[in-house]
């Protein structure tokens, strides 16, 4: 069974930093695409960035790009999403989540979701 516990969210002011964590457990992240999608109040959830399992690579929605950056800690089995410079429009519900396979297929492919951390950037 796989579990992923998120933890990192909280309260930042405009151009501050956050970065949240995701562990693992019943999964290895080298072998699967980990992602993080977000959700505003009243809004649908939205793709924010992945890390492959295969090789690394990484993949961000354009509204996010250039100011966060996924990563992960293979020893730990650990998925972080660090977020600078972030915005009023960044604060959502942020959720980890793992995809049955190696590369990133998005909403269709996820399999398992963290609990969310919610994140609150204040102007």
């Amino acid at each position: 069974q796989v579990q992923l516990v998120e933890s990192g969210g909280g309260l930042v002011q405009a151009g501050g930093s956050l970065r949240l964590s995701c562990a693992a457990s019943g999964r290895t992240v080298t072998n699967y695409a980990m992602d993080w999608f977000r959700q505003a109040p009243g809004k649908e959830r939205e793709f924010v960035a992945s890390i492959w399992g295969w090789g690394g690579r990484t993949l961000y929605a354009n509204s996010v790009k250039g100011r966060f950056t996924v990563s992960r800690d293979n020893a730990k089995n650990t998925v972080y999403l660090q977020m600078n410079s972030l915005k009023p429009e960044d604060t959502a519900i942020y959720y980890c989540a793992s995809e049955r396979g190696p590369v990133y297929n998005g909403l269709r492919d996820v399999d398992s979701w963290g609990q969310g951390a919610l994140v609150t950037v204040s102007s």
